[in-house]
């Protein structure tokens, strides 16, 4: 197994964790969403965004193209959740996106 694909399995754990803990409504999850702002409307769908960047990560393992989109898509989105987390002042819990961001940069750049 190359690095490359070790990373994007990473990634694809991180992100597909974080869809589930989003469905379970996991209070470290959920509470901040509420301290940040986030409508309790848009949770499910924040949770399947993951969830289907997760598993078109784990299909770009066969199909790139797929990969590389599944990647685009989760930087996209863990920024979106920096920024949320900014904009709310909320400094001690900023590193929590850039967690689960970074291996899905790192699949992407890996990915060319």
């Amino acid at each position: 197994m190359s690095g490359a694909q070790i990373v994007t399995l990473v990634a694809a754990f991180l992100s597909g964790f974080s869809a589930v803990s989003v469905f379970l409504k996991a209070a470290w999850v959920v509470e901040p969403l509420v301290q940040y702002g986030v409508p309790r409307s848009w949770w499910n769908l924040l949770g399947t965004a993951k969830a289907a960047g997760s598993a078109g990560l784990l299909v770009g393992l066969a199909v790139p193209p797929i990969g590389i989109a599944a990647a685009v898509g989760l930087v996209l989105y863990f920024t979106g959740a920096v920024v949320t987390v900014l904009k709310a002042r909320s400094w001690s819990h900023v590193a929590f996106p850039i967690i689960y961001a970074a291996p899905a940069a790192a699949a992407l750049v890996l990915g060319f």
